[in-house]
């Protein structure tokens, strides 16, 4: 089974017993943090908060889905690469080497070894990203004075830690120049809200080694472009901690989840 949507995947999980809903208002202050780390500690189910309550007091209308990939069955089960449906460690290890054979093949040897890995180039010719028009994470684009991060249920998560944090958002950067390791990229790193309108990226210093970037001309800044997704597919999400994704292969790669290729679409707005 291939999930087109998060929304299949939930639908899946809650048919069988493994998403709860919880109506009752949780705090994205501490409070939402803390049940989602009792949640993993016991390898619970996946959690829907369907009234978080947001630090100024008031309801939010966007429910907040945890826990989700709190358990390798529930890793195991949004993979579905070849339309087979997986449960266990043993199934995403194989996954997982497939994947690395596609990040860096090694040629045929001989004529009998090219024949073997036409099945691998077929997967490969699958995952090639398809561009579309008009996406659903673009049904509601909001620019200038109407952006307002506040109306977000973002969660501050441990006492005296800068916060609230955006903690699963989907970030696409651009080096300086035209080099392929500034080529685009796609990762997932925490968002500190500064305003309604501002965040900034924390990177883990280990994890970002390049050189340093040319200086800046007057008048000259860097933006990322930031972009909350509505995560159309569910392996989205899987890729949480790889911060060091330095080309738009990630993109492809995560094609190769479901057999089937990843989505993208041209920018809403220009970066600034």
């Amino acid at each position: 089974m291939n999930y087109r949507s998060l929304r299949e995947f939930l639908v899946r999980l809650e048919a069988d017993g493994d998403l709860v809903r919880v109506s009752a208002p949780i705090s994205t202050v501490l409070e939402m943090t803390e049940i989602q780390t009792r949640l993993l500690a016991e390898r619970g189910p996946a959690v829907l908060f369907e009234n978080p309550i947001k630090a100024d007091g008031t309801r939010s209308s966007i429910p907040v889905l945890v826990n989700l990939f709190g358990t390798v069955k529930r890793v195991a089960m949004a993979v579905t690469l070849g339309g087979v449906e997986r449960s266990d460690a043993k199934s995403l290890r194989e996954v997982g080497q497939l994947l690395a054979t596609l990040r860096q093949p090694e040629p045929p040897r001989s004529i009998g070894e090219a024949f073997e890995m036409l099945p691998l180039a077929k997967t490969f010719m699958a995952m090639k990203p398809k561009t579309v028009g008009r996406p659903p994470c673009q049904q509601i684009v909001l620019q200038g004075a109407d952006i307002d991060l506040s109306q977000l249920p973002i969660q501050t998560c441990w006492p005296d830690e800068p916060a609230p944090l955006i903690t699963w958002p989907l970030v696409v950067t651009k080096g300086p120049s035209d080099a392929r390791e500034d080529n685009f990229n796609l990762g997932i790193y925490r968002m500190q809200v500064l305003n309604k309108s501002q965040t900034i990226m924390r990177w883990l210093r280990h994890r970002w080694r390049r050189p340093a970037s040319p200086p800046l001309g007057e008048g000259e800044h860097r933006s990322p472009a930031r972009r909350r997704s509505d995560r159309r597919r569910s392996r989205h999400d899987h890729r949480r901690g790889d911060t060091r994704a330095r080309h738009a292969v990630r993109i492809s790669i995560r094609g190769g989840y479901c057999a089937g290729p990843a989505s993208s679409s041209p920018n809403a707005s220009p970066s600034r």
